[in-house]
């Protein structure tokens, strides 16, 4: 049967990787916590060698640290990451913004103002999880049209870092971002003048680089 095959290696690494980064970034693993590959594949019903290397990419992407020999474990939120992963991120988001407002077509507009409505109404409803995710989709338009893979490829890699910032301080009880500056990008796309869609993406991604600033996240992580 052809729909039996059976599921590519890398395909459950990649299962194992994004289960186990939704996870940290979710604060489900706590920021310290130790993790063991085998614990961790018999929550994903996985075999271990998925899951390592899955640990080993959380590893290069900054939310696992390892010592041979002795742990794997969740990094700590430290502000100078966060900000320097929003600095990251911002310039690649600004980067395809200059690309894309040109090429955008009013359908994809549409798609930015339907996903600015979804954000301000989780915002509201204090849906943190909610609003994050349609924060996502509607950059991720940009991104799409833009067709730049490097910078794609970029951003995703760096954002979790400030989500789980994010989340930790929207759980908190902290302000959400509004969606006024969203507006202020979808209405700039719509007119085609990327000069100003860029503006507006430095804005905010540097509100995001100050977040770590007003948080209360150290500057250096504990030494064990």
């Amino acid at each position: 049967m052809e729909a039996m095959r059976p599921v590519p290696r890398t395909l459950l690494r990649d299962r194992a990787h994004a289960a186990i980064r939704d996870a940290i970034v979710a604060g489900e693993i706590a920021p310290g916590a130790v993790v063991r590959d085998a614990e961790i594949a018999e929550r994903l019903g996985l075999s271990r060698a998925p899951v390592r290397e899955a640990f080993a990419r959380l590893v290069d992407e900054g939310l696992l640290e390892s010592k041979p020999q002795s742990y794997t474990r969740v990094t700590p939120l430290v502000a100078r990451d966060v900000r320097d992963a929003a600095a990251v991120v911002g310039a690649m988001h600004e980067l395809v913004t200059r690309v894309a407002v040109p090429r955008l077509r009013e359908p994809d507009v549409e798609l930015m103002r339907a996903a600015n409505e979804r954000f301000d109404t989780a915002v509201r409803a204090g849906d943190v999880d909610g609003a994050l995710r349609a924060d996502d989709e509607l950059h991720d338009v940009l991104v799409r049209v833009s067709g730049n893979r490097a910078a794609a490829a970029t951003a995703a890699r760096y954002t979790p870092l400030i989500r789980r910032l994010e989340r930790q301080r929207f759980g908190e009880g902290g302000a959400c971002r509004s969606a006024g500056l969203h507006d202020r990008l979808i209405e700039a796309c719509a007119a085609k003048d990327p000069d100003e869609a860029v503006r507006v993406t430095a804005e905010i991604w540097r509100g995001l680089e100050e977040l770590a600033d007003v948080s209360d996240v150290p500057e250096v992580p504990d030494v064990p």
